[in-house]
């Protein structure tokens, strides 16, 4: 695929029209654009500091981020997964696993993908982005075979967005074992950003969510901080952007994956300004 949401649009239009489609709240903002744009009628479900909590309605599609939930960065526990998956065989609903930023876990050993529980019931969604470079606009799709016609269908359909160079070059590259050097490096390297965040913001007026993995984190503090960070210069996005509703808390996301060390510092003292 052409990356996340491309494997999520091809993926919605394989299973039909008028879904109900399960989608975190709060949860990543494209998650529920890419379903919304087709047309499907989008049901949110409540997330708490672990990750996706079991439905209680009916569903024909679930999207969850079981490795590293966004925005506030849990990672479900095996007990919930269990549970989820069970849920999904009794009510026989596809599970969509994103499982971006799964590989910058800076705490703890990864648990096993939803799709390794329960492949005839889960796709896995993924990307390249976080790990190589979001310019590479790569990802994959890995569905059970009972899908695997339709999702054919719909490529075909539709074409294939990424060349026959580019998908050889990934694929020498992921042989060569290179990726797994050059995510351990970036690891190190956001895990050292990650310290820096939370070194700089530890004493401030707000509360920082603890960082156990990924590229972001997320600070409770009042929206207005919003709006003296943009005095100074420096754009923060809102906590409530990412609720399909009413949001239930403040705060700020603040990311911190593309920026140098030094930019980094720069752009947390500014926080601190703006927070005090």
């Amino acid at each position: 695929t052409a990356g996340a949401r491309d494997g999520l649009s091809v993926l919605l239009r394989a299973l039909g029209s008028q879904l109900r489609v399960g989608v975190e709240s709060p949860g990543y903002p494209s998650l529920r654009r890419v379903p919304q744009a087709l047309g499907h009628t989008l049901v949110d479900v409540p997330t708490d500091a672990h990750g996706v909590t079991v439905p209680t309605v009916d569903l024909d599609v679930l999207i969850v981020t079981p490795s590293h939930q966004h925005p506030y960065g849990g990672s479900l526990p095996a007990a919930r997964r269990a549970e989820l998956v069970e849920w999904a065989r009794s009510n026989d609903v596809l599970i969509i696993e994103d499982d971006f930023d799964s590989e910058l876990r800076y705490v703890g050993q990864p648990l096993p993908a939803l799709a390794a529980l329960a492949p005839e019931h889960t796709v896995l969604l993924g990307t390249f982005s976080s790990v190589i470079s979001p310019s590479i606009a790569c990802g994959y799709l890995v569905v059970p075979p009972s899908l695997r016609s339709a999702v054919d269908r719909v490529r075909e359909v539709f074409g294939q967005p990424v060349g026959a160079i580019p998908q050889a070059a990934l694929a020498n590259y992921l042989a060569s074992g290179a990726l797994r050097r050059h995510t351990g490096r970036m690891r190190r390297a956001y895990k050292r950003r990650r310290d820096l965040v939370q070194a700089a913001l530890e004493d401030a007026p707000a509360t920082l969510l603890p960082i156990h993995g990924g590229l972001h984190a997320v600070l409770l503090c009042d929206n207005a901080v919003v709006d003296r960070a943009a005095s100074l210069g420096l754009t923060l996005t809102p906590l409530s952007d990412y609720w399909g509703g009413v949001a239930a808390e403040e705060g700020v996301v603040l990311g911190f994956g593309h920026l140098s060390d030094v930019e980094l510092a720069a752009a947390l003292e500014l926080v601190k300004q703006a927070l005090a």
